[in-house]
């Protein structure tokens, strides 16, 4: 165990973003120096069959991964593994590298236990970044590549970022998760039209096998959403992820004006489009839940509401390290205490 309410205070001393690189610093450990962490590793993961599920062509040994946006350049991969995550999802990658927006650009509202972010896909671009997938991939836990246009690209040629990016990692990760619902480059969310949409998945899908998730935004309304995540799966996506960061600052007391907000206030706008989609798409694609999800509690009501997988990101941050297994072995106690053998068949619960 990591005492981390002892740690926090000095990590908050610090700028969120530097805060960022020292947790990063520590994770990349066993990439630099070939450190196997095997007894954290141990005493971190969370080995209960009745988390496995085959999905995707992949065992997932549990349902709780990293979500896109700690991990930008899959410098991390086998320390984020330590933690205990079933899965991890590196990027948002563009196919030029880019520093991203002015700092500051990361804010935290400590008694919101929330993160405002405004990076902008800082990142070191495709080609570095598959380099270094080419010497983990293959990985024991399942690997998702978040892909996104440079701002520079303009909307007309956005889809020509797209499928570079699908041609460079074909074959480097489990799935793909289309990000078009960031706030933080500009005319991105614009992305998110049937036009758009279509073209997308019909190039995309003559260019890969790897299956194709589409990622929106919490912020458009729920009869937006549902039908836009209809389309898309009529047209090709393997899975929806729901949500991004939200552009609602009424929901903290000091919000800046720039980037999204990510942690606990998504919580329930998160669920509200996740739950509106499932009650259209659960049983016709793989649907995955983010947005505020802090507890195991949290992490059930999604799986119970549709979600065969959650990510958590900036719940790390307030609940540190150990928050990973504790909302697994959450999960085991609230599969046996509804009588489930397999956690697939809590999946949905709500919608049958």
């Amino acid at each position: 165990m990591i005492n981390y309410e002892a740690i926090k205070p000095y990590l908050f001393k610090l700028q969120p973003e530097n805060a960022h690189h020292v947790a990063g610093c520590v994770l990349r450990l066993p990439n630099i120096c070939q450190i196997p962490f095997n007894p954290f590793l141990e005493s971190h993961f969370v080995a209960d069959e009745i988390l496995n599920q085959e999905l995707f062509g992949r065992t997932f040994y549990n349902p709780v991964g990293l979500g896109a946006g700690f991990d930008k350049n899959a410098t991390m991969i086998r320390g984020i593994q330590t933690l205990g995550f079933g899965f991890t999802e590196i990027g948002t990658v563009t196919p030029k590298p880019q520093e991203g927006n002015p700092k500051p650009r990361m804010f935290r509202h400590v008694e919101e236990k929330t993160i405002q972010n405004a990076m902008g896909f800082n990142n070191d671009g495709a080609y570095k970044v598959v380099k270094r997938l080419k010497k983990r991939y293959p990985l024991s836990t399942p690997i998702g590549i978040n892909i996104g246009k440079n701002k520079a690209t303009p909307e007309s040629e956005a889809i020509n970022d797209y499928t570079h990016l699908i041609k460079a990692f074909n074959g480097l990760g489990d799935y793909f998760a289309i990000n078009i619902s960031s706030p933080n480059t500009p005319g991105l969310r614009d992305l998110q039209n049937e036009a758009f949409i279509t073209t997308l998945f019909q190039e995309a899908k003559a260019l890969t096998d790897m299956p194709i998730l589409l990622k929106i935004a919490p912020d458009m309304s729920k009869e937006d959403a549902v039908a836009l995540t209809t389309l898309a799966v009529a047209k090709g996506a393997d899975g929806i992820i729901a949500t991004n960061t939200t552009i609602d600052y009424s929901l903290v007391a000091h919000p800046k004006d720039i980037g999204g907000l990510s942690g606990a206030v998504l919580k329930q706008k998160s669920f509200e489009i996740f739950e509106a989609i499932a009650k259209e798409l659960y049983g016709k694609t793989t649907l995955i839940s983010v947005g505020g999800i802090d507890s195991a509690e949290e992490a059930y009501r999604r799986i119970k509401a549709g979600a065969s997988l959650v990510q958590v990101l900036s719940a790390l941050v307030f609940e540190g390290p150990d928050l990973v297994m504790q909302i697994n072995k959450g999960l085991v106690e609230l599969l046996q205490a509804d009588g489930y053998n397999n956690i697939t068949e809590a999946i949905g619960a709500d919608r049958r």
